[in-house]
């Protein structure tokens, strides 16, 4: 499992190294959260709140598969999280 938590962590890293050179996006805020908590700790983290700017603004630039939930809902990953948590990464993708 740790190994799977260290490989989520680089996704989420990749992911923010993407949108910036992508997107021209630099996710200040999620990148020191990512920083400070970790990947598995960030994306949790974000599930349980409203809807990130990031989120908003990635979603604007047509790139929902540079998200956290987008990340949370890819199969590989699906175990390190609750069926409520994936469910809420789903639907944010689903509705926007």
């Amino acid at each position: 499992m740790e190994k799977l938590e260290s490989n989520f962590h680089a996704a989420m890293e990749e992911i923010y190294q993407l949108a910036k050179q992508e997107c021209h996006y630099s996710a200040r805020r999620y990148k020191a959260m990512l920083n400070r908590l970790g990947g598995l700790a960030t994306a949790k983290r974000l599930l349980h709140k409203k809807i990130s700017k990031g989120f908003i603004v990635l979603r604007d630039a047509g790139r929902l598969d540079l998200t956290a939930e987008a990340l949370v809902c890819q199969p590989q990953w699906r175990e390190l999280f609750t069926s409520e948590e994936l469910q809420i990464a789903q639907e944010r993708i689903r509705k926007h």
